[in-house]
């Protein structure tokens, strides 16, 4: 069998975890399997970077970013490599220019496009451990570039797609997904099994557990992912197309605490508007998640959307550089909200779902400012404060302590 391995940051955040990634891999190869493993970079390594890199530019090029930010995984898979031929075992580790993980050009948030097997193929049948770091690949120009926050997900499954792999195990300092985040709602509840499709909305929406490309990514190649403890030897959740047991009208609650609201105020109300508005922000690279747009009266309307708060500055600026063309009055924007979100395909069948959710916040006091909704998920933006009061609350109404 081909397993692929993916470990996070904090499961190599030292010398004593980098050593028990490595004797679980060991552990893996000595049951005669051939083992792919997938690194981040240890610990808090990524923001420290980050960190060093605001020490020299108030805004350094995203291209120079991706090329400092890489050398993190970099040293993950060297060190572990290392660790893993101490116990005995023959390993290698490659970075995404060896194994030439082709990606798009953008910079900071690039995706994978084709990935080359060779390398990785010969390393395996000269019966070695292949580390490989993730979180990054290579563009057109062969300058490196990284994925986006959590990444190295996204690496695993593509590797176990390219690979045909036989498993892929995502390992983290948690022993599965849970109902909600247990550091919100401690009565939060490991999940068996989920859905692509439930495991997608929610990772969109704030759960942390995996990046949500990668399960996009999972859920279009068939690949079945099992998401573990790299502390325990707990089984896990297991995210598949179909459940073995039969849904639940809920399957989590999700905290997202990044977002940022934009209002276009006094629009024209003529055809094309909303295009303009978008397409504007699209050709910035700037994503678009809630959007409301107002019923039209004495000829305008306005339009709020959310955007990540870090993207914030950078959409106002182009915002505000085409005020005139766009006809809108003003900007307004507000950044202390959060968004919380109840995903389940099972709501799709009961029409009490949004009364429910809104009984719980209202019960909390809590006061909702947009609301967005799909067939498996219902979203509200929050002011920040109250995000993990309404996370209790919801999750509290929908699935109960039994």
């Amino acid at each position: 069998m081909l397993i692929v391995k993916k470990f996070g940051g904090s499961s190599v955040a030292n010398k004593e975890r980098i050593f028990n990634v490595a004797r679980r891999c060991v552990e893996e190869y000595q049951k005669g399997n051939q083992v792919v493993v997938v690194l981040s970079a240890m610990g808090d390594t990524t923001d420290d970077l980050l960190e060093l890199a605001a020490t020299i530019s108030d805004k350094p090029s995203k291209r120079e970013l991706d090329m400092l930010m890489s050398t993190g995984e970099q040293v993950s898979v060297s060190l572990c490599a290392m660790a893993i031929q101490e116990l005995g075992v023959p390993a290698v580790s490659l970075n995404a220019f060896q194994v030439r993980m082709r990606t798009s050009r953008v910079y900071g948030n690039a995706r994978l496009k084709k990935i080359d097997r060779n390398r990785i193929q010969s390393e395996l049948e000269n019966n070695k451990i292949v580390l490989v770091t993730g979180f990054q690949g290579v563009n057109r120009y062969d300058d490196v570039t990284t994925l986006g926050r959590g990444g190295s997900d996204t690496t695993a499954v593509a590797l176990a797609a390219a690979l045909h792999a036989d498993a892929c195990e995502i390992y983290t300092d948690v022993d599965g997904v849970y109902t909600c985040d247990p550091r919100i709602v401690p009565e939060a509840r490991k999940l068996d099994e989920i859905t692509y499709d439930d495991m997608l909305d929610l990772a969109t929406l704030g759960a942390q557990v995996l990046h949500n490309r990668s399960v996009g990514m999972a859920k279009k190649y068939g690949v079945e992912l099992v998401v573990r403890s790299s502390l325990s030897d707990a089984p896990g959740t297991i995210v598949r197309e179909e459940l073995k047991v039969e849904r639940k009208l809920i399957s989590g609650v999700a905290v997202d605490k990044s977002p940022a609201r934009i209002s276009l105020i006094g629009l024209h109300d003529i055809p094309g508007i909303a295009f303009k508005v978008f397409n504007l922000l699209g050709s910035q690279g700037i994503s678009v998640d809630i959007i409301l747009q107002s019923v039209g009266r004495d000829g305008t309307k306005d339009i709020s959307f959310t955007v990540d708060r870090k993207n914030l500055q950078d959409a106002l600026k182009v915002l505000e550089a085409n005020l005139s063309k766009l006809t809108a009055e003003r900007i307004e924007h507000e950044e202390n909200i959060a968004k919380v979100s109840v995903v389940g395909a099972g709501m799709m069948t009961d029409p009490g779902v949004a009364a429910k959710m809104f009984e719980a916040l209202f019960n909390a006091d809590i006061n909702i400012k947009m609301i967005a909704t799909s067939e498996i998920r219902i979203t509200v933006i929050i002011d920040e404060i109250n995000a993990d009061a309404a996370a209790r609350a919801v999750h509290n109404a929908f699935l109960p302590e039994d």
